[in-house]
């Protein structure tokens, strides 16, 4: 028995409903070296944000294929939308931060956390998938006219901007692109498809990936696309699921689009989308990893009052397996998480580019696979329930249909996979390459 006087000392603060596993291991009274209490308070912030304007919203929206404007809004008023495209925080282009202190990628790291509570992969992109990986080549790569006029709107919810690169048969081999855009006079000339865009059908701008020169990585440019522009046409597609993001089929016909819509130097498009990948998927690792935190506190949940031969369903072996197995998947994979945080918290830009490509694309598909197993396995002990749209399965149902919604985008598993051991190959050559020049530099200065 736990005495009053055995607690004294003790860290007791817990944050949330308290369920095992339920919540990231910080808010339930462990230490930890990564949270101070500006995170606690924004934590604090968002809990009330999603649990007051979205939660009980999620479902409707999902079946009506789209989200109110005013939650875009509400989410720029919110600074949500400012803090999906990384660091440095655009003070010039929002203002000050409207919760008092400069966030950090912990921060970010909550937000995305928190918004998953919904249990909806058609939200998290809905409401902010474009901005976190259509606007950052703006922000960081656009005229300052650009930036004033595209910038400014998008984080404060006024207008949206999605990412254009996936064509019907360019994936993830980007370097294939045949989007293509010749230049005449003042304005370049668009043509081409682009297929699976999220957000496409309710963008306001498009970031378009396009080949303005020869063929490979190195011919690839990066146009900004206006939707009030001539030859411009979208096609909301029907997918499995992430029905509220707005997933779209783009046509480019003969579209003008001025020279100054050019984001940096032409051919450098690729640098600039590989720039953002890692912040890309470090987003996609977020949420996937509260996705699969979802499936455990529902099936907790779930089995803590539903009753088969007599006891409820926590009370069968079997169950407290799948429920442990889970667990002990969901707590390696957050670690792991927090770690890279860390790491993109601390490191300088370009060093956090070449050490920490491997490690997000691995990350990613951990996150991605421990959502799947998760979703399968919440659906084993909902039964019937996770089969209907709707009711107590609800979040169980909708994220077994979205798994491949996380998996797929961002990067294949199978390429991440590949990437990750060449990239970190690469590094630990270049590391060692340094290690044996430096005895000999150092004799040279003697």
């Amino acid at each position: 028995m736990v005495s009053p006087a055995m607690l004294k000392g003790m860290n007791t603060e817990v944050y949330g409903e308290g369920h095992p596993f339920g919540d990231p291991a910080w808010y339930q009274a462990y230490n930890t070296p990564y949270y101070n209490d500006s995170h606690k308070q924004f934590r604090k912030l968002m809990r009330e944000y999603v649990d007051e304007h979205i939660m009980s919203n999620v479902h409707d929206w999902d079946e009506k294929g789209v989200i109110p404007k005013e939650m875009y809004l509400e989410a720029g008023k919110q600074g949500t939308l400012a803090l999906c495209i990384g660091r440095p925080w655009p003070e010039k282009y929002y203002g000050k931060a409207p919760w008092g202190f400069e966030p950090d990628y912990f921060h970010e790291l909550i937000m995305y956390d928190e918004m998953s509570r919904t249990g909806s992969v058609g939200f998290q992109w809905g409401i902010a998938g474009g901005t976190t990986i259509g606007l950052p080549p703006v922000y960081h790569h656009g005229s300052e006219e650009l930036k004033q006029r595209v910038v400014t709107p998008c984080v404060k919810g006024e207008k949206v901007c999605c990412l254009a690169i996936t064509e019907p048969t360019a994936g993830s081999d980007v370097a294939n692109l045949k989007c293509s855009a010749k230049l005449e006079g003042d304005h370049y000339i668009l043509n081409g498809e682009k297929k699976w865009i999220t957000n496409g059908i309710f963008a306001d701008y498009f970031t378009v990936a396009c080949r303005t020169g020869k063929p490979g990585v190195g011919g690839i440019s990066l146009l900004l696309v206006e939707k009030d522009m001539p030859g411009v046409e979208t096609r909301k597609m029907k997918c499995s699921g992430a029905w509220s993001c707005g997933t779209t089929y783009i046509t480019f016909d003969d579209v003008k689009v001025p020279k100054g819509n050019l984001l940096g130097k032409e051919g450098k498009g690729f640098q600039y989308m590989m720039q953002n990948f890692n912040h890309e998927r470090f987003a996609f690792c977020a949420m996937s990893t509260r996705f699969a935190r979802v499936c455990l506190e529902d099936s907790l949940k779930f089995a803590g009052k539903r009753k088969t031969f007599g006891k409820t369903l926590i009370q069968h072996p079997v169950i407290r397996w799948k429920v442990a197995e889970m667990a002990r998947m969901i707590e390696a994979t957050h670690n792991w998480l927090e770690w890279i945080t860390f790491q993109l918290n601390t490191m300088p830009k370009m060093e956090a580019m070449l050490k920490l490509g491997g490690h997000t694309a691995l990350c990613k598909v951990q996150c991605t696979k421990v959502m799947e197993y998760c979703a399968r396995e919440a659906a084993q002990i909902f039964g019937g329930l996770s089969y209907s749209r709707g009711g107590q399965g609800e979040k169980v149902e909708r994220l077994n249909r979205e798994v491949r919604a996380m998996a797929i985008p961002g990067g294949s598993e199978e390429i991440m996979l590949d990437l990750g051991v060449k990239q970190s190959t690469k590094l630990a050559q270049m590391a060692k390459m340094f290690a044996e020049a430096a005895p000999q530099q150092a004799a040279a200065k003697l």
